[in-house]
């Protein structure tokens, strides 16, 4: 086990987000950018596919030894799930019905929860909201860890708990930060996810119930896509506060990768967003960089200097306004 981390507090700073100043240089200079800010209807049927492919697995596994549940929960019930928390990321973003039918996105983001196995879309739009206009923000932006996640988890053999345990602090987090009343849509989430399980159960059994549920939090957890929760903001450079990964991995999760340039366009669907690069090349291809979010996760595990608290957190001035 290595020593204790030097790093005690977040990295408090006292300047706005980067990416709105951004965006206005960008747009001044490219305004054919515009162009990419429409719905990307291949998203929904992707996301039915994706549905129905589930399903099919569902079916498969319900007979099988419980080791090979469990073997093809982590083969290829995570990529999915993980694949649909990213669709859903999509969603929450109104790509696919455009923000002019924004109703039918929290529907379809409810449809594609159901293979998660747990209520997730419409608490995820609220707060995901917050955290593209407060990035950062103390109290409200809830992708900040805690506080008892940066002082505890702060050797190699804590850190890679914590990354294994992140579905729970992705859950929990949010009720410690910044708690909302429930609306009405989560409930809705919640009894059509709870209808959904209770089918499955009643016509698969148990172990395509577990295959689900394992899938999503193995998924979440100990895998190679899970790197990108580390990537997109934690701070390997001191003054970057966002970083962009072009890799491989981007083909399943919807050119989340694509961090910088999906913060600076947030109502560009992830399809466009390798095409904002190519036109605004010269805002991107200098700014620190990914290829691979396994060593993302090996690098952060081992690096003395790296922990919960590698965050940038600044306080907040004037209204605000969150979802």
């Amino acid at each position: 086990m290595g020593n204790t981390v030097a790093r005690e507090d977040f990295e408090w700073v006292y300047t706005d987000q980067p990416h709105a100043d951004r965006r206005k240089e960008i747009l001044a200079k490219h305004p054919e950018i515009k162009a990419l800010m429409k719905p990307d209807y291949n998203l929904i049927w992707v996301v039915i596919l994706m549905v129905l492919a589930q399903l099919i697995a569902f079916y498969l596994v319900k007979d099988l030894d419980w080791k090979w549940v469990i073997f093809w929960a982590y083969i290829f019930g995570s990529c999915i799930s993980h694949s649909m928390t990213l669709a859903i990321h999509e969603i929450s973003h109104n790509s696919a019905f455009g923000n002019c039918r924004a109703m039918w996105n929290r529907w379809f983001g409810i449809f594609a929860n159901f293979p998660i196995g747990l209520p997730y879309s419409i608490s995820f739009k609220r707060y995901h909201m917050d955290h593209h206009r407060y990035l950062g923000g103390d109290g409200i932006d809830v992708d900040i860890p805690t506080d008892f996640e940066g002082w505890f988890f702060c050797t190699p053999f804590r850190k890679f708990i914590w990354i294994v345990l992140q579905p729970f602090f992705y859950a929990i987090r949010p009720l410690c930060i910044n708690p909302k009343p429930i609306s009405q849509m989560e409930i809705i989430n919640l009894l059509a996810q709870i209808s959904f399980d209770v089918v499955m159960y009643y016509y698969l059994g148990i172990k395509s119930v577990f295959y689900m549920l394992a899938g999503s939090v193995l998924g979440l957890g100990l895998h190679p896509i899970s790197g990108h929760f580390i990537a997109e903001h934690y701070m390997f450079l001191k003054g970057h506060e966002t970083y962009s990964y072009y890799g491989p991995l981007n083909l399943l999760t919807f050119n989340v990768g694509y961090h910088n340039e999906h913060h600076d366009f947030p109502n560009i669907p992830g399809k466009n967003l390798p095409l904002v690069k190519k036109i605004a090349a010269e805002y991107y291809d200098n700014l620190p960089q990914y290829n691979s979010w396994i060593k993302v996760l090996y690098d952060f595990v081992m690096d003395d200097t790296l922990s919960p608290y590698s965050r940038m957190k600044r306080k907040l001035k004037g209204d605000v306004k969150q979802e």
